[in-house]
């Protein structure tokens, strides 16, 4: 019975590795090559996409929320005072983004202390690190340690890539923006590390006017998969 068990788990092993290694033969892209001297042209680039979803709004716009992870994850996030409350499971973490350490953690409606506590934190933060880039990272484009450069595209139009070298917690990850005519941003293609797949795309969509004046997408998907941001609120 042992042996029939470990002849399934192999091949189902087998199987699965077969499939990544496809997907990532069909899949996989290398960087793309970079426009050179396009420094400039890129943060012009930058700024239109910002201007578009009127960033000024955003950047005085006080309260956001949104879910990710089907409503797993949800966030109340007060960007005046750098506090989000972040919530999953029986979990909610009020993040001090400016004062970790004074952040508060509770789980199963008791405060958490000491290490527990710290992990607790750690988590909150890196759920809102990577959550929230899937719903503001158009305007992180000229955050500290940023790199900006163009790449020209398939079809003849220029993208915009954005490395950011520092901060975050997978600093060197790239995302080559692709933008319509108007300026707001259809897609970007991903290369990070924590995706094996290299150039993977999403799309941006579902693009609305929140109540502070600025626009904010409401999902992406990525080929089959639609990647939800529940229900999107930014206002004061």
């Amino acid at each position: 019975m042992l042996k029939k068990i470990l002849k399934i788990g192999f091949i189902v092993l087998s199987i699965l590795t077969l499939v990544i290694v496809v997907l990532f033969a069909i899949f996989n892209e290398p960087l793309p090559e970079i426009i050179k001297n396009s420094g400039t042209e890129a943060d012009k680039m930058a700024m239109e996409m910002q201007s578009a979803l009127h960033y000024n709004d955003f950047k005085n716009t006080q309260f956001v929320e949104w879910s990710f992870q089907n409503g797993n994850n949800t966030y109340f996030w007060d960007k005046l005072r750098q506090v989000v409350t972040v919530k999953w499971d029986d979990v909610v973490v009020d993040l001090d983004l400016k004062r970790p350490k004074q952040s508060k953690a509770i789980k199963d409606n008791f405060e958490v202390k000491g290490t527990k506590k710290d992990n607790l934190i750690v988590n909150a933060r890196k759920n809102f690190n990577n959550d929230s880039f899937w719903l503001v990272a158009p305007f992180k484009l000229f955050d500290s340690g940023t790199e900006r450069k163009l790449v020209q595209l398939k079809d003849g139009s220029k993208g915009l890539l954005v490395t950011y070298t520092s901060g975050g917690n997978t600093p060197g990850d790239s995302y080559l923006w692709k933008v319509d005519k108007t300026g707001f941003p259809k897609s970007y293609q991903m290369w990070v590390s924590i995706i094996p797949i290299g150039g993977l795309e999403a799309t941006w969509e579902g693009w609305q006017k929140m109540e502070s004046g600025a626009y904010l997408p409401t999902a992406h998907k990525i080929g089959p998969v639609t990647l939800s941001m529940g229900d999107v609120r930014a206002y004061n």
